[in-house]
């Protein structure tokens, strides 16, 4: 008893602990969005090498140049992707990753074909997660700059807050609903999971986000509606796909970064998968 009592304080202090940092990266200013999802992208792509490598033992021959160099393509990538007016001694750090990123990826190409640890197989993998994490995180800023400037007014947050709430809820109600009645199991990927909980966790979180959000947001019910309905069901394929990742590589936890909640991509894997959809929703109805 006194040991679960211990992982729980754990559990809901470095909960605690994620939240705020999370919120004032989100609301403090454009640096500090910028630099949250930086971090967020870093901690996952380097997790993801950690997976991959444990399921395709070809991929833990890579140099120490594609290694690394995977990681700073992500940030290229980001900042590529990322807001114009963000500058670094007033040159954009967008200009600085489009015309640093082929240079990179250059690089680490010549030095894996001089090394003779070219391979298909690795580099496609690499690839994916870039895909997979690098741009699906610079997605955040298209959400943050553009149509929150038209619908939302100063709120330039509000969709990146609004899909992280809703993915959050719902992996909450998901399991306090799963936990007292889901009978049913969602996937053998994750047998934790139940059918239950899953679609409570999906009709709370949406009714939840709409009546809160409607409240700071009038008039924009439709767009509320849709970003927590797309984020709470994508989220849950997000779920299930770094599951199967974690059973292939026979881990429990994709790493350490939250003390009794696991890695990054434990914390973001939900994120990850929502954000393309809730962009492309988006996109639809703009």
């Amino acid at each position: 008893m006194a040991s679960s009592a211990s992982v729980l304080k754990q559990r809901t202090l470095s909960a605690i602990v994620f939240v705020i940092i999370m919120l004032a990266g989100l609301m403090w200013n454009a640096w500090s969005f910028f630099t949250l999802f930086l971090i967020i992208q870093l901690g996952c792509l380097y997790e993801y090498q950690k997976l991959l490598a444990l399921i395709y033992p070809t991929y833990q021959n890579i140099s120490a140049v594609h290694k690394w160099g995977l990681l700073v393509l992500g940030c290229l990538i980001m900042m590529a992707l990322g807001p114009i007016d963000l500058t670094i001694s007033g040159i954009s750090i967008k200009y600085i990753g489009s015309r640093a990123l082929p240079f990179a990826l250059a690089l680490m190409v010549i030095v894996d074909i001089f090394t003779k640890k070219i391979n298909l197989q690795n580099w496609a993998i690499s690839f994916a997660g870039l895909v997979y994490i690098a741009l699906s995180l610079s997605l955040f800023f298209p959400l943050k700059s553009f149509m929150p400037n038209i619908y939302f007014g100063s709120w330039a947050f509000s969709i990146p807050l609004l899909l992280i709430v809703s993915i959050w809820l719902n992996d909450t109600m998901a399991y306090l609903v799963g936990s007292l009645i889901g009978k049913t199991p969602l996937s053998p990927i994750s047998p934790n999971k139940t059918w239950e909980g899953t679609i409570a966790g999906i009709i709370l979180s949406v009714f939840i986000v709409s009546m809160v959000m409607a409240v700071a947001m009038p008039n924009q019910d439709k767009y509320i509606f849709y970003v927590s309905l797309i984020a709470s069901i994508a989220g849950n394929f997000g779920d299930l796909l770094e599951s199967k990742l974690k059973r292939l590589a026979g881990v429990k936890d994709s790493g350490s970064m939250m003390p009794g909640h696991g890695g990054f991509l434990d914390r973001f894997d939900s994120i990850l998968f929502a954000t393309p959809f809730v962009w492309l929703i988006l996109q639809i109805l703009f």
